[in-house]
């Protein structure tokens, strides 16, 4: 990934180099023709050096970037820390109208765990709930005769029913394996309290024997330490709130609550890390919610402080077991939002020093639009696509040129709208005009009058993703908008999301084209599609056609408790009037 700015100590190199070739070529009284010869290879040989240079050959934030670090670990959010005791032990039976075939059953108190002999159960589920994340551990004794041996112990740990019985061998996933929550635990003595090392995400833990011993024994506890950085408790919905909204909303606090731990996760079992395009739609769920500043802070200050020398935003970064980015991991619309996600910090909490003091690192993001946009007000999607990770959803064969367009214009807006919150609006002065030829290109280029929508030059398929991004972008009128999206709907083969993350777009892109109802709608139908299979937090990927739908080739290794699933609760609460009973349709 290549971005050039005028700055780079490689370009100056250049430029110096350049300068002395041509001063030579214009001085020919060199008295020696090969001491001439010479000079030209040298200077030739480091014009050479100078372009492989890499472009971060020197720190472009050095000056800043250890206050940013110090700001971050200043602003560290302290987990809460609550002791959750199982509710009941269940078994897991197949099913075909539930989500992925599969349903808990209810079979008796959790007290049986304890009253009973392991051996006697030939293994057992054992449902805390609710979705925690954190700490296992159990205490086991012996019934009457002594231990002579030591015990083994299987864990496997699931967000869903389905996952305690999916078979994980031989695994065909394209993810690291280890992702996948199952721990083979030996005690040697028993008595004893064990605490399994591993922070886990579940409801369903299923415990099975592996090695049995000569003697009777039992659980005589199993508790759970789970963690959050949620501390406040989020308002109350209006009365007027139907059921089901009351509980899409309730189910994306819990969402978002699993996944608020020192930073911002997108998802408490995988991936444990902080992306920013999960940060934008996390920090504006926590607006309405839960209100912890200081965590999206923590966040802002982080991502700036682990940027990559070139100023240049990493996508994902850890806080664990130090602070450091995922190295190479650049994806270019998450660097983009990230202007867009310091705004909306702004406009919550008025916080005007933080917002001046990672100002910088917004305009420097906005250089990726300004090296791909071209002369004609297009951006350059074919190089782009070379040079970046270009994400928007996970549907496969989706085409990305137009929705590229509408979010280089949307972050050139999101980061001039800042600027003029903080006064630096002359900074940007050229971006006004800049989204005004951006914006008649795309309705010159990438817009069909006869069919009232947006498609690509080299592509010309029809996805939601491209009226959604150009309607975000304010490219058409609000009628042309509402044309659009209403003529998705007649097309078959239209594109569609596969992911909680577009369809937050795309509700978002209704309720801006003044169809209020149709959000309404999808919000019920899609999140409380959800809600209707026992989702107790939103999920990574969700098409309703397709329960077991994995990017990653196998549907266990899904989260099920997913940052960028949340954001209902958002809609519900900043759009309250949507949401009510007695809604009349415009």
């Amino acid at each position: 990934m290549y971005v050039y700015t005028t700055t780079d100590f490689a370009g100056l190199v250049k430029l110096y180099i350049l300068a002395f070739l041509l001063e030579i070529i214009e001085n020919m009284k060199i008295n020696n023709f090969l001491i001439g010869i010479r000079l030209f290879k040298i200077c030739f040989l480091m014009v050479g050096l100078a372009c492989a240079c890499p472009i971060y050959a020197q720190d472009f934030f050095q000056q800043v970037r250890e206050g940013w670090l110090k700001e971050a670990a200043q602003t560290t959010p302290v987990l809460i820390k609550s002791i959750k005791k199982p509710l009941k032990l269940v078994t897991i039976v197949k099913d075909k109208a539930a989500f992925q075939g599969y349903k808990a059953v209810p079979m008796s108190d959790a007290k049986k765990l304890y009253d009973t002999a392991f051996q006697a159960m030939s293994g057992v589920v054992v449902d805390f709930g609710e979705h925690l994340t954190g700490h296992l551990s159990f205490c086991l004794r012996a019934l009457k005769q002594t231990p002579d041996a030591p015990l083994r112990l299987k864990f496997t740990f699931g967000e869903v029913p389905s996952e305690v019985v999916t078979p994980f061998d031989p695994y065909t996933g394209g993810l690291s394996r280890a992702w996948l929550q199952d721990e083979v635990v030996t005690v040697m003595e028993v008595p004893d309290t064990i605490v399994i090392p591993r922070r886990v995400a579940f409801r369903y833990v299923k415990i099975e024997l592996l090695a049995k011993p000569g003697f009777p024994f039992a659980i005589s506890k199993l508790s759970f330490e789970a963690v959050s950085s949620a501390s406040a408790t989020p308002s109350p919905l209006l009365a007027t709130t139907p059921a089901l909204f009351k509980k899409i909303d309730s189910v994306g606090l819990a969402t978002l609550k699993e996944c608020m731990q020192t930073v911002f996760e997108d998802g408490p079992k995988r991936d444990q890390r902080l992306w920013i395009g999960d940060l934008y739609l996390q920090s504006m769920a926590n607006n309405y919610s839960y209100k912890q500043y200081n965590l999206s802070k923590h966040c802002l200050y982080l991502l700036a402080g682990l940027s990559s020398d070139n100023g240049i935003l990493h996508a994902a970064v850890f806080d664990r077991p130090v602070p450091h980015p995922q190295a190479g991991q650049f994806l270019l619309e998450y660097a983009l939002l990230y202007g867009a996600a310091l705004k909306e910090y702004l406009i919550a909490t008025g916080d005007q020093h933080t917002a001046k003091e990672l100002w910088p690192v917004v305009k420097k993001q906005l250089d990726i639009v300004n090296r791909y946009v071209g002369n004609d007000g297009l951006m350059d999607f074919e190089n782009a696509a070379k040079e970046w990770w270009i994400f928007f959803d996970w549907k496969d064969g989706l085409y990305k040129e137009v929705p590229l367009q509408g979010i280089s214009i949307f972050a050139l807006n999101e980061a001039y709208d800042l600027s003029r919150l903080i006064g630096k609006e002359h900074e940007l002065a050229y971006v006004p005009p800049l989204v005004k030829k951006m914006r008649a290109a795309a309705r010159k280029w990438l817009y069909n009058q006869h069919t009232d929508l947006f498609v690509g030059l080299h592509n010309k398929q029809v996805s939601y993703a491209s009226q959604i991004w150009m309607i975000l972008a304010g490219v058409p009128s609000q009628k042309q908008a509402q044309r659009a999206l209403a003529a998705l709907e007649t097309i078959d083969s239209a594109v569609t999301p596969v992911t909680p993350y577009l369809n937050h777009y795309y509700v978002q892109a209704l309720i801006n084209s003044g169809m209020q109802d149709k959000a309404r709608e999808v919000i019920g139908s899609y999140w409380g599609g959800m809600v209707s299979k026992g989702a107790d937090t939103f999920w990574e990927a969700y098409d309703p056609k397709d329960d077991y739908l994995s990017p990653y080739g196998f549907f266990p290794v899904n989260s099920y408790c997913h940052a960028w699933s949340c954001t209902p609760l958002f809609f519900i609460r900043k759009y309250p009037e949507i949401f009510q009973l007695q809604r009349t349709s415009k």
